[in-house]
């Protein structure tokens, strides 16, 4: 704040699952760490930043989504549940802010083969990661949308998500 005199981007990028089980299965513990990690961070991180961009009088906040979190898959209910709620905080902010000029909108990479991925999933082994014709990325991959979204004007798109995936199944 005092380096960069003010806030005008967050991206809210958190993600685990912390319980890979079908539902009849899951444990209550790794779920509530799923949604404390996918929800309730980027919840803290926006009601960290939101102070300052409203004083500031604009501001863009990109959520980092899943596709998951808009269709799901088998075994991924605590992800594709705190997913999806992202997509609802990314509403629901948008609504509260907008007469702040802060945008809000959310970026489904869709799958992204990071360092963390390698090491979970090899080449491979996550349903997204799976889906005939998906398009894998890199992180650089990523970083034209996410600046796409951070240079929009500030009467610019809110409310919205955004997606890299290749396939809406």
């Amino acid at each position: 704040m005092d380096e960069f005199d003010g806030l005008d981007i967050l991206v809210a990028c958190a993600g685990g699952n912390l319980d890979r089980l079908p539902v009849e299965e899951s444990d209550i513990n790794g779920w509530t760490a799923t949604l404390d990690v996918n929800l309730v961070g980027p919840d803290h991180c926006a009601k960290s930043a939101i102070p300052h961009m409203r004083q500031r009088g604009a501001g863009k906040i990109i959520i980092i989504g899943s596709g998951g979190g808009h269709r799901g898959y088998p075994g991924t209910s605590a992800d594709a549940c705190s997913k999806a709620g992202l997509w609802m905080l990314t509403r629901v902010l948008a609504q509260e802010l907008s007469e702040y000029w802060v945008s809000v909108n959310e970026l489904i990479p869709g799958p992204v083969m990071t360092e963390r991925a390698r090491e979970i999933y090899g080449d491979g082994g996550h349903p997204a990661f799976d889906l005939p014709g998906e398009w894998v990325k890199d992180p650089e991959d990523v970083t034209s949308l996410a600046l796409f979204l951070a240079t929009q004007p500030d009467v610019g798109p809110t409310a919205q998500s955004f997606s890299l995936m290749r396939r809406d199944t």
